[in-house]
């Protein structure tokens, strides 16, 4: 197993839900396999689609631009641009699953809450290697 492997079993084990007191309202994230909402984004939900939407965009100008045989450096430009948005988008995601997913487990205590703390110090790094 690679070492990359290994981190993501980890931070999977280590996710039992990222609303941990909802476990019990759904079988989980369908797509993701991940806990069931509510999350800490999901009073932002419209912000943050719109939000993804404008970075989409970004991505087809970049394609666009490229078909379009335009100047390396305005590409790169571009590219820089898109980036920051989806590290600023991440930001605030992070944000929001601090105050709201960690903040709660944090009260219960006990494993629940070191669980979080590890989940939370994982995306962390993830972020930091970006």
């Amino acid at each position: 197993m690679s070492r990359a492997d290994g981190a993501r079993d980890q931070t999977r084990d280590a996710t039992s839900s990222c609303a941990g007191h909802h476990a019990g309202e759904v079988a989980g994230d369908t797509a993701t396999g991940g806990p069931p909402g509510p999350h800490g984004y999901t009073k932002q939900r419209d912000q943050h689609l719109k939000r993804l939407r404008r970075i989409e965009g970004q991505i087809r100008g970049l394609q666009r631009m490229v078909d379009e045989d335009v100047y390396c450096i305005d590409i790169l430009t571009q590219v820089s641009a898109s980036t920051k948005a989806l590290q600023s988008f991440a930001l605030q995601l992070l944000e929001e699953h601090l105050r709201h997913c960690v903040a709660d487990a944090a009260v219960r205590g006990g494993e629940e809450a070191d669980t979080k703390v590890a989940e939370a110090t994982a995306a962390i790094a993830r972020l930091l290697r970006t």
